[in-house]
């Protein structure tokens, strides 16, 4: 379920609950650059739930990122340009 929050669940009954999600994710492309980073997660080896947890997580922040502060409306390729800098933020911890 993605939203402002995003709802992950897998068929044996897990669910995570995802917070970083903001309306201005709410643009054309923006799933696409989620799918396309839950992908790589995937494609680097990551559990099916992990992947989508970590995918909704950094696209979140990526959007919030884009968006600034207040926030503004934000395009895909803005979205996408942010995943490094939230990547290696969250990386660092």
């Amino acid at each position: 379920l993605k939203g402002s929050t995003t709802v992950v669940a897998d068929p044996g009954g897990a669910v995570r609950v995802n917070p970083t999600g903001t309306s201005w994710l709410a643009t054309a492309g923006s799933g696409d650059v989620l799918a396309g980073l839950a992908g790589s997660l995937l494609a680097a080896g990551l559990a099916p739930l992990d992947a989508a947890s970590a995918a909704a997580y950094l696209h979140g922040l990526a959007g919030r990122e884009a968006a600034g502060a207040p926030g503004a409306p934000v395009t895909a390729l803005a979205v996408a340009g942010a995943l490094p800098a939230v990547w290696r933020a969250v990386r660092a911890g």
